[in-house]
């Protein structure tokens, strides 16, 4: 089994509500539906936590209750939440956009005009063959 969220505890092998915790679970996400940003929520809701731990707090369908955890918050508090921490996230510009993938077009044909010069030195004599190299780029794969 997995960490315990913040708010329950186990007895007996089951999962109860911690019921000071709980408050502050409900203090905190009143608090961020009220416009406090996550660390003043927590402050508020006396959680000491670090932001992205809270962030993951307010998305913890947990709290909605399910077969082993008994439910904190309702559905409407956590969807609003939710569409408030979209909001906010969109509105600072923190959302993952898919990047914009480059179509990436390779040389399909090479040719190599006449040496004409011998030089002494080899990598001078390779620097020289490779400028001969022209390259042709087909963006029809070669046809």
């Amino acid at each position: 089994m997995s960490h315990i969220p913040f708010g329950y505890r186990i007895e007996n092998g089951k999962a109860v509500i911690d019921k000071e915790a709980a408050e502050q679970i409900k203090t905190l996400f009143q608090s961020y539906l009220s416009g406090e940003s996550l660390a003043t929520a927590a402050k508020k809701a006396g959680i000491k936590a670090f932001h992205s731990g809270i962030g993951r707090m307010l998305r913890n369908t947990r709290y909605l209750g399910d077969e082993f955890y008994p439910p904190i918050i309702d559905k409407d508090t956590f969807n609003t939440a939710e569409a408030e921490r979209i909001m906010r996230a969109e509105r600072l510009g923190r959302t993952k956009k898919p990047k914009q993938v480059k179509e990436v077009v390779y040389p399909t044909t090479f040719r190599m005009k006449e040496g004409t010069e011998e030089l002494d030195d080899p990598f001078g004599q390779a620097e020289y063959a490779y400028s001969l190299i022209e390259m042709e780029v087909n963006k029809n794969g070669g046809q």
